[in-house]
């Protein structure tokens, strides 16, 4: 007996699907050109990242484009931690379309796959369904399981990957480059920052709080890096190296958004001192440096234990620049090949010597320094 068109589809093809938002798309149009009255789909997957709790793709059967909801907070399943409930996102989605009836349906046969946070279809109808058009949909979900699993393994993998090397590493990894071999070249506004006096600070305070004022300076000199486009390539033990690349756009553009990031950065650090002033515990202060230049990103480190890492002249000479920030009594200092690009008003310190560095280098700091 030949099988309707959306089952002989999720047998042949979506293992084809090269993503859960193609995936979504390929499945809602086989079924309405199948004639099941669908106004919008969703699918949702758990995801092991440290802030995302579940993705769901929306699908709308109008247009054919789908978008993307995040679900933040805990993993827990439902009922036990009060984690996120398992579809909620895309059932509030889906009630406004159509009639307002959604159809959710469990992937796989397991009953247990809501508890467990297993994969979760659901569709806006815009009429009743019958009997065949119900049995249709709960058929595709119990199908759709298999592809879902291989879509849902990459997009674990993916995750933990962009968790651990960001997303540049990850592309790398999931692109197959597994071994020792010359990397990309990236042209990128590179930004180094270290806190300052953290050994001797981390000798008066139990491990507990060690971390937690790492976590508290990695969040706001991170996030405001992310904020304005920005990658965090390493942290490095109290230091973080990241990069604004500059690709297609004016290199003063990128200039621009990494200053406006230090910006952020300072005004975080600022609060989080304030706060730490309050609890009695001592300020951390840090040293950043901005340099535009170019960097080799790739894999180095043994033949079994590799580790992706930017190298190059760039890299050192932004690391020995914000090593003169405690000298010259600074917090930020820039070059001036960053200073060239950018719109912001900066300060001459003149040129000063690096350590390991050849020539000597134009040395600027912000107008408030």
């Amino acid at each position: 007996m030949d099988l309707p068109a959306p089952i002989a589809w999720l047998v042949d093809e979506a293992c084809a699907s090269v993503g859960p938002e193609l995936f979504l798309a390929e499945l809602g149009g086989v079924l309405l050109a199948d004639g099941l009255p669908l106004a919008g789909g969703a699918l949702t997957l758990a995801v092991p990242h440290p802030i995302i709790a579940r993705r769901t793709w929306l699908w709308r059967a109008e247009s054919g484009a789908v978008i993307e909801a995040l679900s933040f907070g805990s993993m827990d399943p439902v009922g036990q931690g009060g984690g996120v409930e398992q579809g909620k996102v895309g059932r509030d989605w889906l009630a406004g379309l159509g009639t307002g009836v959604v159809q959710e349906d469990v992937v796989g046969p397991a009953a247990d796959h809501r508890a467990s946070g297993g994969p979760l279809l659901a569709w806006a109808l815009s009429r009743p369904l019958g009997d065949r058009e119900s049995t249709l949909l709960r058929q595709a979900a119990r199908f759709a399981a298999a592809p879902l699993a291989g879509l849902s393994g990459r997009a674990t993998l993916a995750a933990l990957l962009e968790a651990y090397v960001g997303r540049r590493g990850a592309a790398q990894v999931l692109a197959g480059r597994s071994r020792r071999e010359i990397g990309e070249t990236i042209r990128a506004v590179l930004l180094f920052a270290d806190l300052r006096g953290f050994t001797e600070l981390s000798e008066s305070m139990a491990p507990e709080a060690v971390v937690a004022a790492l976590d508290a300076w990695f969040d706001r000199i991170a996030g405001a890096a992310h904020a304005f486009g920005g990658e965090v390539l390493k942290f490095i033990g109290d230091g973080v190296l990241a990069i604004f690349p500059i690709g297609e756009r004016p290199a003063s553009v990128v200039c621009d958004a990494a200053l406006c990031a230090v910006g952020a950065a300072q005004a975080g650090m600022a609060h989080l001192n304030e706060a730490r002033k309050q609890q009695g515990l001592p300020p951390l202060n840090f040293g950043l440096a901005l340099h535009l230049g170019e960097m080799l990103w790739g894999n180095v480190g043994t033949a079994d234990r590799l580790d992706f890492t930017a190298i190059g002249p760039a890299v050192n000479l932004v690391s020995r620049l914000e090593g003169l920030c405690r000298p010259l009594g600074r917090t930020v200092l820039v070059t001036g090949t960053v200073a060239a690009q950018t719109t912001t008003a900066l300060v001459p310190l003149g040129e000063r010597p690096l350590r390991g560095i050849a020539a000597p280098c134009a040395v600027f700091t912000l107008p408030e320094e």
